[in-house]
């Protein structure tokens, strides 16, 4: 993949990662791609930042449908920083819930998207994972196309970690690159 050419025609796109991390601000809520689709890399960036940067928001809540991977915004340590609410519960957030440090809301998958279209659920930044984009900037939100295109499209801010390993998925799967604020190319094996 040549992401000069990319980089060319959508600069703004390719901003650091705290340029992007300083977008998300008191109290708001982080949307993040679940399961194999879970973006690992951002996830750690985020954490990263939020070690680097200590004051620089609070009271985030962190929504998730299920975490396959790790799940640090959850521990008690970042308490401050994120409050976690799965709707189901993984081996990564299962203590977290357990010790009250973390949230559970049970709901139909299906419902989901109805959640987020009312605007009972809030969704401010997305966090998602995404094939490499095709010649017209059509990306495939890959094996995990369950309610993360609903959360795209409330998404005040939508960063896609880009990763060459997503397999492009035909239906309804596709965001086109106009439709992402932040593109973080990386590549890491899904789970």
């Amino acid at each position: 993949m040549d992401w000069e050419i990319w980089r060319n025609k959508y600069p703004e796109k390719f901003a650091s990662e705290n340029v992007i991390f300083d977008r998300i601000n008191r109290g708001d809520t982080i949307f993040i791609g679940s399961a194999c689709a879970e973006p690992q890399h951002l996830v750690q960036s985020l954490i990263r930042y939020v070690k680097s940067n200590p004051k620089a928001f609070c009271d985030a809540e962190v929504l998730h449908i299920r975490s396959l991977g790790v799940a640090p915004y959850a521990a008690e340590r970042f308490k401050q920083h994120f409050r976690h609410n799965s709707f189901f519960i993984g081996d990564s957030t299962r203590d977290s819930i357990n010790q009250g440090v973390a949230d559970y809301t049970p709901i139909f998958l299906s419902q989901t998207p109805k959640l987020f279209d009312s605007g009972m659920a809030r969704i401010d930044i997305a966090l998602i994972q995404t094939s490499l984009p095709d010649n017209l900037g059509y990306m495939s939100l890959g094996i995990s196309v369950d309610v993360i295109k609903a959360a795209v499209k409330k998404a005040s801010v939508v960063v896609a970690q880009v990763n060459r390993f997503m397999p492009r998925v035909h239906g309804d799967s596709f965001l086109n690159i106009n439709d992402i604020d932040y593109i973080v190319p990386r590549d890491e094996t899904l789970l």
